[in-house]
């Protein structure tokens, strides 16, 4: 299993819209093939970034299957027209889980 994490810092005031957008955006990934799970994360500190925690089996299952598709492209036109700066996206794996 695959955690993509993506940090977003949205435009300053279009907080509701982007909650919108990635709200219905949801159900995208939740179509997409081999997506497991989906959250979003807001910062308590700098409350125009956002953290997405996607869930994939692989990491092909993000890059290859995912992204550049029809889903993905209609995903980016829900929500980056709120984008501050492009996001930046790590994909990480499990070390450990103590509890």
């Amino acid at each position: 299993m695959i955690l993509e994490i993506a940090q977003i810092d949205i435009k300053p005031g279009s907080e509701p819209d982007f909650e919108a957008g990635i709200a219905k955006a949801a159900e995208i990934f939740r179509a997409a093939k081999g997506c497991r799970s989906f959250a979003v994360r807001r910062s308590v500190e700098k409350p125009q970034r956002y953290r997405l925690l996607i869930e994939w089996d692989t990491l092909e299952s993000h890059t290859k299957d995912f992204t550049g598709s029809q889903a993905w492209q209609d995903y980016r036109a829900m929500v980056s027209p709120y984008f501050e700066v492009p996001p930046s996206v790590e994909h990480t794996e499990l070390t450990l889980q103590a509890f």
